[in-house]
C-alpha cells in the first residue's frame, strides 16, 4: 500500500502548512480573499519562527469591535436580537454609514427614554389608585379628613385578630376608635381618630395591634371619585404608551433594513481583523501561517500569488518540526453523527486511526440487541429524526440509526410495543416457522424461558469477547501505521496480548463446558509465553522501536512493577470481557418490563396503561441502554485501540451556518 493509500484509508483528512509573507499593506487583501471560506485554520505565526528574525506579534485595538457594540446596543433597545452573518460581499463601512447609525441610537434612545418616563409616571398613578381603593368605604372628601384641626386621622391595615382583640380590651375606651372602609382575607383596611392630646396614647395602643400605616399622597375628593380619576389618568397614560411605542416600531421598521445590513458589515470586518493577530511583523512586513486540507492547498496558494508582492509556501507536516496539525474527521453521512461521541471522547490525533466507523457499527449494534422491539425502535428513529431537523440536536441525529437497529432486533426477537406474537403472520408469510432468534439451535421461543437464560447470556460474552479482539486488532494496525512496530507485537493489545487473551477465552470456555477451541496444552502455553513476553514488554518494545531508555534503571523495581502489571493486564481481559454481560442483561429487563406493563394493563389489555408504560419504557430503557453501550464503548473498546488527544480543525468562516 502506497503512503498516499494509506492515508486515504484513514477517515482523517490530510493537511498542508502554509505560509504566507509579503508587505503588511496586503495583509488585509490576503485575510478577505484566502483566509474566509473555512479552509484556513491560523496558528499564531510567532511560534513558526525564530526569535532571531525579529518578528513580533501584531498587536492592535480592532478598530470595528465599539462600532458593533453600539449596533449590538441599539437591537437590545427595541427589543431584538443583532442578526446573524450571512453569506454576503464584504464593503468598506463609509463615515455616512456609523453617522445614520450615531443619530438613529440618539433618536431611539430619546423615544426609548420618554416611553421610560411614561411608564413610570403610570406606575406611580397604580400604586396611588391601588391606596386609595382601600378607602373607597369612606363617603367624605379625603382633604376634609385630613385637615381636622383637633383630630390626628390614620390610615392604614388592622389584623383581624388584632380587631377581635381591640373591640374587647378598649371597649370601654373613648379615644380608641377604628372606622372600617373595606375586608380582604387578612384583616380590615381602615381609618382611626385620635385627639390631638392623645395622640400620642392611642398611637401606642394601636402599635400594639399591630396596625400598619399607610401614608395617602394629597388628593381631593371622595376616596371612590379620586380613584375613578386615578383610573383615567392611567387609561390616558397608557395609549400615550402605546403611542410611543408604535412611533419607535415606525422609526425602527424604516431603518432595519439597513441597520442589520451596517451591523452584518461591521460584523464581518471586526471578526476579519481579528485574524490580524495571529500575524507577526518586522517593519513593513508581516509573516501568517495556518493548515490548509491538502486538496485545497493549491487553489489556496493560488489566490495568495493573485496578489502582488505575496509569497507562500505550502509544507507536508512531516516537514515541520514538533507540527501538530488540527484533525479534520472525513466520514460518510451515516456515520458523521458517530463524531459525536469520538469527540465526546477526544478526537484523534493527525495521522492517528479514526474509529468512527467502528463505533457507529458496534454502538448501534449494542443498542439495538439491548432494546430490541420493532415499535418502540420506530418511536425513537422517527422522533430522532423530527428533533434533528426540527431542533438542530446532535444527539437526536444519533437516535435515528439506534431506532432503525432496534427494529430490525425487535423483529429478531418478535416483539412489537412488547407484543410477543404479534408478528406471527408477518413470519409465517415470509415462510418462517417462528421468530428467527427461535430458530436458532438452543434458543428457546421466549427470552423469559428459563432455558434461555445461558445462552443469551455465553452469546453476551462471545460479543464481547469479538469486540475486544477487534479493538486489539485495530490497535496493532494503528501500531503498524505509525511503524510501531514492537508496539504492535509485544503490548498488551498487540498481537502478544491477543495470543494471551485467545488462550485464556479458551481455556475459561473449556473448563465452563462452553465450546472446545484450543486443545488445553496449547492454550497453556499461550497464556505462559504470552505473559513472560509482557512481563519484558517494554524493553522488546524498546528494542524494536529504538526508544532510547529501554534498559531498566533498576531491576528489582522493573520486576515489581511488572508483577503487578501483568495482574492488571489479566483483570482487565477478564472484566473487560465480563462486562459485555450488561447486553445479555438488559434483553432479560427489556421482557421483563414489557411483561409487568401488561401485568398491569389486565385482561383484557387497558390500552391507556399500554401506551403510557411503552412511553414510559422508551424513555428509561432507551436512555439506560444508550448510556451502558456507550460505556461498553469507553472502558472497554476505546481503552485497547484509541488514545484521542488531537485539537480539532477550525477553518475561519464569517458565515453562521446551522451543522
Amino acid at each position: 500500500m502506497t503512503r498516499k493509500e494509506d492515508e486515504d484509508t484513514l477517515a482523517i483528512e490530510k493537511m498542508k502548512l502554509v505560509r504566507v509573507d509579503g508587505l503588511l499593506k496586503n495583509l488585509d487583501s490576503v485575510i478577505y480573499n484566502c483566509c474566509l471560506d473555512g479552509n484556513f485554520h491560523p496558528e499564531p505565526a510567532i511560534q513558526h519562527m525564530s526569535g532571531s528574525l525579529g518578528y513580533i506579534t501584531l498587536s492592535e485595538d480592532n478598530p470595528y469591535t465599539s462600532h458593533v457594540q453600539k449596533m449590538e446596543e441599539l437591537f437590545q433597545l427595541v427589543g431584538e436580537s443583532a442578526p446573524a452573518l450571512s453569506a454576503q460581499t464584504a464593503r468598506d463601512i463609509q463615515p455616512e454609514d456609523k453617522e445614520k447609525i450615531q443619530e438613529l441610537a440618539e433618536r431611539l434612545a430619546g423615544m426609548q427614554g420618554e416611553k421610560a418616563d411614561l411608564e413610570k409616571q403610570k406606575s406611580e398613578l397604580e400604586e396611588k389608585k391601588a391606596q386609595f381603593s382601600h378607602f373607597t368605604g369612606l363617603d367624605m372628601p379625603f382633604d376634609d379628613i385630613i385637615k381636622g384641626e383637633y383630630i390626628k386621622v390614620r390610615f392604614g391595615f388592622l389584623p383581624k385578630a388584632s380587631y377581635a382583640r381591640m373591640m374587647v380590651a378598649y371597649a370601654e375606651n373613648p379615644h380608641v376608635l377604628f372606622v372600617t372602609c373595606s375586608e380582604d382575607k387578612g384583616g380590615y383596611w381602615g381609618i382611626y381618630f385620635t385627639p390631638l392630646r392623645n395622640a400620642d396614647e392611642i398611637d401606642g395602643i394601636f402599635a400594639t395591634l399591630f396596625f400598619e400605616r399607610l401614608h395617602l399622597p394629597e388628593a381631593s375628593g371622595t376616596p371612590e371619585s379620586i380613584v375613578k380619576q386615578l383610573g383615567e389618568e392611567i387609561a390616558d397614560c397608557q395609549k400615550k404608551i402605546e403611542e410611543k411605542e408604535a412611533e419607535i416600531t415606525r422609526c425602527w421598521a424604516e431603518q432595519k433594513e439597513t441597520c442589520s445590513e451596517i451591523y452584518q458589515q461591521l460584523k464581518w470586518h471586526e471578526q476579519a481583523f481579528d485574524l490580524r493577530h495571529y500575524a507577526a511583523y518586522r517593519d513593513n512586513y508581516f509573516f501568517m501561517v495556518g493548515w490548509v486540507p491538502a486538496a485545497q492547498a493549491d487553489a489556496f496558494a493560488e489566490k495568495v500569488k493573485q496578489i502582488r508582492h505575496m509569497r507562500v509556501t505550502v509544507s507536508d507536516p512531516e516537514e515541520v518540526e514538533n507540527a501538530t496539525p488540527p484533525t479534520k474527521l472525513k466520514n460518510p453521512w451515516f456515520v458523521k453523527p458517530f463524531e459525536f461521541f469520538v469527540d465526546m471522547y477526544g478526537l484523534p490525533s493527525y495521522g492517528e486511526m479514526d474509529i468512527t466507523a467502528f463505533v457507529a457499527i458496534t454502538f448501534t449494534v449494542l443498542f439495538g440487541i439491548m432494546f430490541g422491539d420493532l415499535g418502540q425502535g420506530a418511536v425513537l428513529a422517527v422522533g430522532g429524526f423530527i428533533l434533528w431537523k426540527w431542533k438542530k440536536m446532535a444527539l437526536a441525529r444519533l437516535i435515528v440509526p439506534c431506532g432503525i437497529s432496534s427494529m430490525v432486533f425487535g423483529f429478531m426477537f418478535g416483539s412489537v410495543f412488547g407484543f410477543e406474537e404479534a408478528l406471527n403472520p408477518v413470519y409465517e408469510l415470509l415462510g418462517m416457522s417462528g421468530k428467527p432468534i427461535s430458530n436458532w439451535p438452543g434458543t428457546p421461543h421466549s427470552v423469559l424461558d428459563t432455558a434461555a437464560i445461558n445462552p443469551i447470556l455465553v452469546c453476551a460474552i462471545f460479543i464481547g469477547v469479538a469486540l475486544v479482539l477487534a479493538a486489539m486488532v485495530l490497535h496493532i494496525i494503528a501500531a503498524l501505521r505509525k511503524g510501531q512496530w514492537g508496539e504492535a507485537i509485544f503490548s498488551n493489545n498487540g498481537l502478544v496480548g491477543i495470543l494471551v487473551y485467545c488462550g485464556g477465552v479458551s481455556f475459561v470456555s473449556d473448563f465452563m463446558s462452553g465450546p472446545h477451541f484450543l486443545p488445553s496444552g496449547v492454550a497453556f502455553a499461550l497464556i505462559g509465553g504470552g505473559l513472560v513476553l509482557l512481563f519484558f514488554k517494554e524493553i522488546l518494545i524498546g528494542l524494536v522501536d529504538h526508544h532510547p531508555n529501554w534498559k531498566p534503571e533498576s531491576w528489582a523495581d522493573y520486576c515489581m512493577q511488572n508483577i503487578f502489571e501483568l495482574l492488571e493486564y489479566v483483570l482487565s481481559y477478564f472484566s473487560n470481557t465480563v462486562s459485555f454481560l450488561r447486553v445479555g442483561a438488559f434483553v432479560f429487563v427489556h421482557a421483563a418490563m414489557m411483561m409487568a406493563i401488561f401485568s398491569l394493563a389486565g385482561d383484557p389489555v387497558n390500552p391507556i396503561v399500554v401506551i403510557l408504560g411503552n412511553a414510559l419504557i422508551i424513555a428509561l430503557e432507551g436512555l439506560l441502554s444508550g448510556i451502558q453501550g456507550l460505556r461498553l464503548e469507553f472502558y472497554e473498546m476505546f481503552s485497547r485501540c484509541y488514545e484521542g488527544g488531537g485539537h480539532p480543525f477550525k477553518g475561519v468562516s464569517l458565515t453562521d451556518k446551522a451543522e
